[in-house]
């Protein structure tokens, strides 16, 4: 019963490995490669790995399920970082979103980046006129009094 499973698991594991990487080469975009990329590459080699799982010793088997979750937790990140930095590079086609989340997120960290750098400014010029008052040791103010 296990050798059906197998026999299953793997076929179908390495037919999603290879839809993945022909959806890499083919798809046009950087958004769609990278979901090919993604999903079926994760998906193939799970069922890759859980069908090896069922032909092994139950401590090799250990070994494997490492290998999923640590794919499972890499692959989503990854993603992430790429997806952004593809979107931050002019990679991703941003008209054929269909909601732009990072792209008004960014827009108001921008705003907020330019904020902070006018008060930034604003402090720069105030600061040499306190060093000035420093330096003279305040004998300025007392000239401006008399």
């Amino acid at each position: 019963m296990l050798d059906v499973v197998a026999a299953v698991l793997l076929p179908t594991g390495a037919v999603f490995c290879l839809l993945g990487a022909v959806g890499l080469v083919r798809f046009p975009d950087t958004l769609s490669r990278l979901h090919a990329a993604a999903k079926a590459q994760t998906l193939g080699l799970l069922l890759i790995l859980l069908g090896t799982a069922t032909q092994v010793p139950a401590r090799y088997a250990l070994v494997l399920i490492l290998v999923a979750l640590f794919q499972l937790l890499t692959v989503p990140v990854t993603g992430q970082i790429v997806g952004r930095t593809a979107y931050r590079t002019g990679a991703v086609h941003r008209a054929g979103l269909v909601v732009d989340d990072l792209g008004r997120r960014l827009e108001r960290d921008g705003e907020r980046e330019q904020e902070r750098e006018n008060q930034g400014w604003e402090r720069a010029r105030e600061e040499p006129d306190r060093e000035q008052g420093r330096e003279t040791g305040g004998r300025e103010r007392e000239d401006d009094a008399s």
